[in-house]
C-alpha cells in the first residue's frame, strides 16, 4: 500500500457501519444477528466498528438476515469485505509494535485531517532519524538494537503521509514541554528544532506550540488525536495511547468534547508564524 491510500483498517470500519445501518433499518437486535451467524452480540458490536476481520460468509449470511437480495449491492459489500482482510504494509513491523498501534497507523494512512496535541516529545510525524532514535531507545528498553532500527524505519515509513501527493492536513500543537525535554544530545535536539521550522512552512502543516507562560490549558488531561476520513459516513475517530492500551472513541459526544478542546488549545497557543519564532528562539539558545 502506498502512502495515503485508505487501508484495510477504514475498509472494515466502512463495511462495519453499513451493517449497522442495515441492521437497524431492519429492527434487528445484535444478539438476533449474531445467533444468525453463530456469534455473541459483543463480537457484532465488535464488527460494526471496525474493530475485527470479517468472514465473506458471515457477511453473506447477515445481508441475507437483513433482507438485502440485490445482487450488485450484496457483491459490493462482500468485495469490501475481502479488501478489508488485506494485510497494510505496515503488518511486517508487528513483531515490534504494541497490538493496538496498527489499527491506529492503517487510520492514520486514511485520514484526511489529523490534529494532534502531544506533550511528552515532537510528535512522531514530524521527529527526524537521530531523535526518533532516541525516543525509541528510551521507551523499548532492553530491546535489541535491530528491534530499534526496525520501529525507527516504520515510523519514517509513516512520514511519507506527510509529503504524499495526497498528503493529509495536519495540525499539531506541541507543548512547549516536549520542545525543552532532550532526547539524543545537543546537535540532535538542534537538528529537531530545525525540521520542525522547515516541516511548518509546507502548506498542509499548521504547527503551534503551547508556551509555559499561558499557565493552565485545555489539554490538561495529556496527549490525543482526532483524525478525519474523506469518506462522509465515517465518524471521527479519538486516538489515545496509554502505557499498556489505547482508546479509539468515536461516539459523537466524546469526540465533540476533545474536538473543543483542540478548538481551545488551538485559539490559546500562537499562531503558526509567531511559532516559528519561537522555535527559531529555542534554536539559538540550545
Amino acid at each position: 500500500m502506498s502512502a495515503g491510500e485508505p487501508g484495510s483498517v477504514v475498509r472494515r470500519m466502512l463495511l462495519g457501519s453499513q451493517l449497522r445501518r442495515l441492521r437497524e433499518a431492519r429492527g434487528i437486535t445484535r444478539e438476533q444477528a449474531g445467533y444468525s451467524i453463530r456469534a455473541s452480540e459483543s463480537k457484532i458490536s465488535r464488527m460494526e466498528l471496525g474493530r475485527v476481520s470479517f468472514k465473506t460468509r458471515d457477511v453473506e449470511d447477515l445481508l441475507t438476515l437483513y433482507g438485502i437480495t440485490d445482487e450488485a449491492e450484496r457483491t459490493a459489500l462482500v468485495n469490501l469485505a475481502r479488501e478489508a482482510n488485506v494485510a497494510g504494509w505496515w503488518h511486517s513491523y508487528s513483531d515490534v509494535l504494541p497490538s493496538w498501534f496498527p489499527t491506529y497507523v492503517g487510520l492514520e494512512g486514511a485520514a484526511s485531517l489529523i490534529r494532534t496535541y502531544e506533550v511528552q516529545f515532537v510528535h512522531g510525524l514530524l521527529q527526524t532519524e537521530a531523535y526518533a532514535r532516541a525516543v525509541v531507545r528510551r521507551g523499548m528498553k532492553g530491546a535489541s538494537e535491530a528491534d530499534v532500527e526496525k520501529r525507527v524505519e516504520l515510523r519514517l515509513e509513516r512520514q511519507k503521509y506527510l509529503v504524499a501527493e495526497n498528503a493529509p492536513e495536519f495540525h499539531v500543537i506541541l507543548d512547549e514541554a516536549a520542545l525543552r525535554r532532550p532526547y539524543g544530545d545537543r546537535a540532535v535536539m538542534r537538528e529537531q528544532l530545525q525540521h520542525l521550522i522547515d516541516m511548518s512552512e509546507r502548506p498542509n502543516i499548521r504547527l503551534q506550540v503551547m508556551p509555559f507562560s499561558f499557565g493552565g490549558h485545555s489539554g490538561e488531561s495529556g496527549a490525543f488525536t482526532v483524525l478525519r476520513f474523506p469518506e462522509s459516513d465515517l465518524s471521527d475517530v479519538v486516538f489515545i495511547e496509554q502505557l499498556t492500551s489505547a482508546l479509539y472513541l468515536d461516539k459523537p459526544e466524546d469526540v465533540a468534547q476533545y474536538e473543543q478542546a483542540l478548538k481551545e488549545l488551538q485559539q490559546d497557543s500562537p499562531g503558526p508564524s509567531e511559532t516559528r519564532d519561537l522555535l527559531r528562539g529555542l534554536l539559538q539558545l540550545s
